[in-house]
């Protein structure tokens, strides 16, 4: 389809842009159509701008300005409608481009973008020419623009110069003042340095004084603790003769009458023990019978020698406890560490107490076992044997003096048998007039019970 202008083909139908439409004009073509854009039916548009003929002017050349512009530069019968639409809404430019020459009071813009949407003769010359012009002023106002960047720059560069001198000398004096606080901080360090290293020296010598005070207070500490064993353990002594003598005193009799007629009663027994193993006749021993010598058929010196008794022979154990009121103090764990060492405490108590019990029934002795309470984590709540007595040492006591003490308390002259093998235990109690034996023997008795 050829364009006309009223009715005669347009002149400049045949021009060609050879250059992109300038951005200022290719703007005021977009809103030339855009505008235009409502007076056309639906029919009269082109296929891919139908989706945008309910939009709103603004939103249109917003979202199909693009689109509008490749309408009108490639689809001639859209143009030609939307020049016609131009003509209709501004006849006075149009008139003036159909006539070559344009107002001159219109804008640049306008003219050349009335110009590409009409194409008059010499349309592309008002294109270009409109494109220049708006290069021009676009050139012009960005030189408008950098002068006055320039200028405004210049005021900030002398402004930040003073402020910048201004800071500097602050700076002078901040630093100045910083070097004058600096020599006086250091002065007051090396000061403070001295003072460190003088409170360091006395520090040390106070750490030594105290080192020397606290070994000699550790001495004196464990001289008092020595002490006040020693006179817990005199105390318990005395305690144990206070309360001794209380049950002696409650029973109307004192200590020394029980030892007394302990005593006593152990003579007696022994003297009728004597006489039963004597035998002797009811008539007086003949003179010529006292003097020493061997008879046919009595017992010779080999034949005591070979009686004799080796020194873990229990049967020594037989006759010690044969004596009249013998009294066998036993060493609890002593024995039961020689004999079952691998079995728990409970059960090493139980086994021997169970086995004295049935020495005592077999001898008649009394049997007295001591352990030492030390070794508990509670109280032992345990019935002793029938013949047995079961004394457990005081905390602060041990089983070894209270055998001891056990010991002392007999009478001189009784019969008691110590069971151990602890050589300090055997040692005191021979001192004290007790007979020693190892444990070894008292096990054997055990065994063959």
């Amino acid at each position: 389809m050829v364009e006309t202008i009223g009715g005669e083909p347009a002149d400049g139908a045949a021009e060609v842009l050879d250059r992109p439409l300038p951005d200022g004009v290719r703007r005021r073509v977009v809103q030339i159509v855009s505008e235009s854009f409502g007076g056309l039916t639906l029919g009269e548009l082109p296929v891919q701008l139908r989706q945008y003929a309910r939009f709103t002017p603004n939103r249109r050349a917003k979202f199909a300005g693009n689109a509008m512009a490749s309408a009108l530069e490639t689809d001639a019968v859209f143009r030609q409608r939307i020049a016609e639409k131009l003509r209709e809404t501004q006849p006075e430019l149009a008139g003036a481009l159909d006539s070559g020459s344009p107002p001159p009071a219109a804008d640049p813009l306008d003219v050349a973008a009335a110009a590409y949407v009409l194409r008059p003769a010499g349309w592309v010359k008002l294109v270009t020419a409109a494109g220049e012009e708006a290069q021009r002023a676009d050139a012009e106002r960005a030189d408008e623009e950098s002068r006055a960047e320039l200028e405004r720059l210049r005021a900030e560069l002398t402004a930040a110069r003073a402020q910048t001198r201004t800071e500097t000398e602050r700076l002078r004096a901040e630093v100045d003042s910083s070097r004058k606080e600096a020599e006086s901080l250091h002065r007051k360090l090396r000061s403070a340095l001295s003072d460190v290293k003088r409170g360091e020296a006395a520090l040390r010598k106070i750490r030594v004084e105290m080192d020397s005070v606290r070994a000699e207070g550790q001495a004196q500490l464990s001289a008092a603790d020595s002490e006040a064993r020693r006179l817990r353990a005199r105390l318990g002594e005395a305690e144990a003769a206070l309360e001794a003598a209380r049950r002696a005193a409650r029973e109307g009799r004192s200590v020394e009458d029980m030892r007394v007629r302990l005593l006593l009663d152990t003579v007696l027994d022994a003297a009728q023990g004597l006489r039963r193993e004597l035998a002797l006749p009811p008539v007086s021993v003949r003179p010529a019978e006292t003097v020493d010598a061997v008879e046919p058929g009595r017992m010779t010196p080999k034949d005591i020698a070979a009686r004799a008794l080796s020194e873990n022979d229990p049967a020594i154990l037989d006759q010690l406890l044969a004596l009249p009121q013998a009294h066998l103090v036993v060493d609890g764990y002593n024995v039961t560490k020689t004999g079952y060492p691998q079995m728990p405490l409970e059960k090493q108590r139980l086994r021997l107490l169970g086995q004295l019990s049935q020495l005592a029934a077999q001898t008649g002795a009394e049997v007295t076992c001591v352990f030492d309470g030390a070794e508990l984590a509670a109280p032992v709540l345990l019935a002793p044997p029938r013949g047995v007595r079961v004394l457990f040492s005081k905390p602060d006591v041990t089983a070894d003096e209270l055998i001891r003490q056990l010991v002392r308390a007999e009478p001189p002259g009784r019969p008691v048998i110590v069971a151990s093998t602890d050589r300090e235990v055997a040692d005191g109690v021979a001192r004290a007039g007790a007979r020693p034996v190892a444990s070894i023997m008292l096990l054997k008795r055990l065994s063959r019970a």
